[in-house]
């Protein structure tokens, strides 16, 4: 019987050990459709050490034993913003009596196994501080947020704290929207007003709006508000009044929120590429320290 199975299970056996010695070689290049996927990660060490700095410089600078409740955003800089918090709650034995209020489950998730207090706006609604990242900020500090899908979650956080911080890397940063950050703006929908709201907002300004649709699921993009998000590719070297373009597409009946974040943030870390930190803030959007 060993005989007869051998022969017919050798080609599987041979496949196996070919893969199991690929991957006992050192870690290299591979490419696949063009795009570094392992081995490269020079860029992505440096974007994350950006992240650090910007997030560690804001927490430091904002989070004092005065802040009792603070807005905790989404994204991948914030994570560097709750291991900072936590530090200093478990390490350095300040701000136990801090509350966090997540702005989307990834946060919520953060907030928990940093062992941090856990609160929401059922009873916390007045925050002291709130930090999250952007997917760009302009010179006027105008953002675009929601590229991870939280947009309603974080302005409904943002909008209830008494100040508002960036935090983000290098990249992030922009004279004008949409010359860094090129995938539109996100608006969250109701999935039945998804047609409707799109073709008026290709009506009214221009550009064109795309279904955000899913990786690993049949479909488009659900958010933790059970809604559809459209991402706006407005016109790229069109001059737009924002706030007026936000007021204009909130007030489009299925719409729940947009990722245009105007006149709300006072401040603006970016960690930059040479390990700085730079500060862009609202009342001189040209004044970058």
């Amino acid at each position: 019987m060993l005989k007869s199975f051998l022969p017919k299970r050798l080609p599987h056996l041979l496949a196996i050990a070919n893969r199991v010695q690929l991957f006992k070689q050192p870690a290299q290049r591979f490419y696949t459709r063009g795009i570094i996927s392992m081995g490269d990660k020079g860029d992505k060490i440096a974007l994350d050490e950006a992240k650090k700095m910007a997030a560690y410089a804001a927490v430091d600078q904002w989070i004092t034993e005065d802040t009792k409740v603070v807005g905790i955003g989404s994204g991948s800089t914030i994570v560097y913003a709750v291991e900072r918090l936590a530090q200093r709650v478990w390490k350095e034995g300040q701000l136990g009596d801090m509350i966090c209020v997540p702005t989307s489950f990834q946060s919520r998730l953060l907030i928990l196994d940093h062992n941090l207090n856990l609160g929401d706006l059922d009873r916390n609604p007045f925050i002291d501080v709130c930090i999250d990242g952007a997917d760009e900020v302009d010179s006027q500090m105008v953002l675009i947020k929601g590229g991870g899908g939280c947009l309603m979650q974080e302005k409904i956080v943002a909008s209830c704290a008494k100040t508002f911080i960036i935090v983000a890397d290098y990249t992030k940063k922009s004279l004008r929207l949409g010359e860094q950050w090129c995938k539109g703006i996100p608006i969250e929908v109701s999935p039945m007003a998804h047609v409707p709201v799109k073709l008026k907002i290709e009506a009214l300004f221009g550009g064109e709006a795309e279904l955000r649709m899913a990786f690993r699921k049949a479909g488009p993009i659900v958010t933790d508000n059970g809604n559809f998000l459209l991402d706006w590719k407005f016109v790229a070297k069109r001059e737009y009044d924002w706030d007026e373009v936000n007021r204009v597409i909130t007030l489009l009946p299925g719409v729940l929120e947009t990722g245009l974040f105007v006149n709300m943030a006072i401040k603006s870390y970016f960690g930059m590429a040479d390990g700085t930190v730079k500060v862009q803030n609202k009342s001189l959007p040209a004044d970058c320290q």
